[in-house]
């Protein structure tokens, strides 16, 4: 990368991590205003077809109301995740204003069994990483990103809250339950579309390619699993809301255990839709939906509903 692009990378978020979360907000509601306004991005797009994917019982008008919405609140995220990233583990915790559920937690860290946080793309969560580090030791997987500036700059939050960062392979989930069988804690995003080899497993009524890493961690481990969760509020502060996963996760196969965590999320979405990160392209994980985003959205929603029904048959039949 050219030395003058890094040198602009790294003085903008210098400036952006040294701006109060304040700003960060205003800043991203500006530019909500416009995307809404304007409708200049793709990025909406997708996120209205996510919208009437998973909520196909709202009014389009709800639905409206819930892509803006959505709209200015991730991108307020992203924004306040740089004045996260730029902060001390002290200034992150006083943004912490509740911590609903925290007896949950606290619980299983007296079991010291290990706690596995599913964190998913939902909300500000990096802002809730400097909260739990002050009681437990986090091993984290994790991405270099490919710009080396960027990649300094999280590598830096990262270490502030001592967190042990781990690859994304063999090797690091080995790392990983080896701090989970120690009591320690790690973090997963539950929701992702894993790049390998990977089962169709159901997502809002979608066979979709799924990652079971948690699941098999969670039945393998008997770690402690807890959905996690952090929503801003109108002061310049958030609240954490920790929940058990049902216990059916320990039991039967690992789709069968990352069914009961495609359910948990399923449920927060739809409790919270507007601070759900609908920008995700999550729905093109199958064989028959990979152009998805690239095709008029009346075919697009074709698509989904000729495969529901499919999928409805199949598992139908096969419990017949």
């Amino acid at each position: 990368m050219p030395e003058n692009q890094n040198s602009t990378t790294t003085q903008l978020l210098n400036f952006f991590s040294r701006r109060p979360i304040g700003f960060s907000r205003w800043f991203a509601r500006v530019l909500a205003g416009v995307i809404n306004t304007l409708k200049i991005t793709k990025t909406s797009r997708t996120m209205s077809l996510n919208v009437d994917i998973c909520l196909p019982h709202l009014t389009q008008t709800q639905k409206h109301a819930i892509v803006r919405s959505a709209v200015r609140n991730e991108l307020q995220s992203y924004m306040e995740f740089f004045s996260i990233w730029g902060s001390s583990n002290q200034q992150n915790i006083a943004r912490i204003k509740q911590v609903f559920g925290a007896e949950y937690f606290h619980q299983a860290l007296h079991d010291n069994k290990g706690i596995i946080l599913l964190a998913p793309h939902f909300g500000t969560w990096e802002v809730m990483n400097a909260w739990f580090a002050q009681y437990t030791k986090m091993t984290i997987m994790y991405k270099p990103i490919k710009n080396p500036e960027a990649d300094r700059f999280v590598r830096q939050a990262r270490s502030r809250e001592q967190a042990t960062l781990v690859p994304t392979d063999e090797s690091g989930i080995r790392q990983i339950f080896k701090a989970l069988k120690m009591g320690g804690t790690t973090v997963i995003l539950p929701d992702h579309t894993p790049k390998h080899t990977s089962e169709l497993i159901e997502y809002f009524g979608l066979p979709l390619a799924s990652s079971n890493l948690s699941a098999k961690l969670i039945q393998k481990t008997k770690a402690k699993a807890l959905l996690v969760y952090a929503i801003r509020n109108t002061t310049e502060d958030f609240n954490i809301y920790i929940e058990p996963v049902d216990d059916a996760i320990y039991q039967g196969t690992a789709t069968e255990g990352t069914l009961v965590i495609h359910r948990a999320i399923e449920g927060l979405i739809q409790r919270y839709p507007e601070h759900a990160h609908w920008s995700y392209k999550r729905f093109k994980a199958h064989p028959d939906l990979h152009d998805l985003y690239n095709i008029p959205k009346e075919q697009a929603l074709d698509k989904i509903q000729k495969l529901r029904e499919h999928s409805t048959l199949a598992t139908a039949t096969s419990t017949s």
